[in-house]
């Protein structure tokens, strides 16, 4: 009798297997891709938390995002380990459909790819938790000892701060090789407080054993990031806005950027990203 359930429940199991299978290739059976049945997907695995990988399967904040994305267009999710600077080439040659990545949105990628912005980051200030001291905004750190990443975009948005607000107490800005060394100058009190990307403020919180907190309440300088797709595969891109539409007011997704310290951009920040600067 044992046998007979273990034979009918595998039984189930292959049954639901397939009809599960069946739906992804059903609903996606009308959109072309370079793979049948998937959605290929190109992405930077060496950027945690928002794509890495881990006992070979890829993590982070893009994977969780196309989890969601992808069974809306009938389609299962694959993804592909590109450096950074041979995604968009290799969205351009046909290596994959989309890019999943933590795109920042610019006028000179915009000549090239199409976006759908999904998510907004920029900076967080971050210090020790048994610190008395818990800044909100940039004017806050006059005369404190803050460290970066070397080279992040915010750096130089820091100087303006510091020469327009702060006076003969500066900011006193200093740059370190990667986020973990700015977190562990931190620690080590070498430095007052970290401005660093808010999704690696979050992850550096939970790798320190909240030994840090984070103390802004807003995303600071924020930078647009977008899902991209090759210039005139319009198909794809009409599938992608129409799935993403709904998605992007769930529950699910609004958990998924609370969860990487994210926030959806406004229109208007969209259409920041997209003008050139003088």
């Amino acid at each position: 009798m044992n046998r007979t359930l273990a034979s009918n429940g595998l039984t189930l199991m292959v049954a639901f297997a397939t009809l599960a299978m069946g739906s992804f290739s059903a609903h996606g059976a009308d959109l072309k891709t370079i793979e049948p049945g998937k959605i290929t997907i190109g992405s930077d695995q060496v950027y945690p938390p928002y794509d890495y990988l881990e006992d070979g399967v890829t993590k982070g904040f893009d994977a969780e995002v196309m989890a969601l994305l992808a069974p809306k267009l009938g389609l299962e999710p694959k993804f592909q380990d590109i450096r950074f600077a041979s995604l968009i080439p290799g969205l351009q040659a046909n290596r994959f459909d989309m890019i999943a990545s933590a795109l920042y949105v610019t006028p000179a990628r915009a000549k090239v790819v199409d976006y759908i912005a999904y998510a907004k980051t920029g900076g967080s200030l971050m210090v020790r938790s048994d610190d008395t001291f818990e800044p909100k905004k940039p004017e806050d750190l006059c005369g404190k000892r803050v460290a970066n990443l070397k080279g992040a975009a915010w750096v130089p948005e820091l100087q303006k701060v510091s020469q327009a607000a702060c006076g003969s107490n500066p900011i006193d800005i200093k740059e370190f090789a990667t986020s973990a060394e700015a977190a562990q100058a931190l620690l080590s009190r070498g430095a007052d407080v970290v401005f660093d990307d808010a999704g690696v403020s979050k992850a550096a919180v939970v790798a320190s054993g909240d030994r840090l907190k984070i103390t802004s309440t807003e995303i600071l300088f924020p930078v647009v990031m977008g899902l991209a797709v090759r210039k005139g595969n319009d198909e794809l891109l009409a599938r992608l806005e129409e799935a993403f539409k709904p998605l992007k007011n769930s529950d699910e997704y609004k958990a998924i950027l609370a969860k990487y310290n994210l926030a959806l951009p406004t229109d208007a920040e969209v259409t920041a990203a997209l003008i050139e600067s003088n």
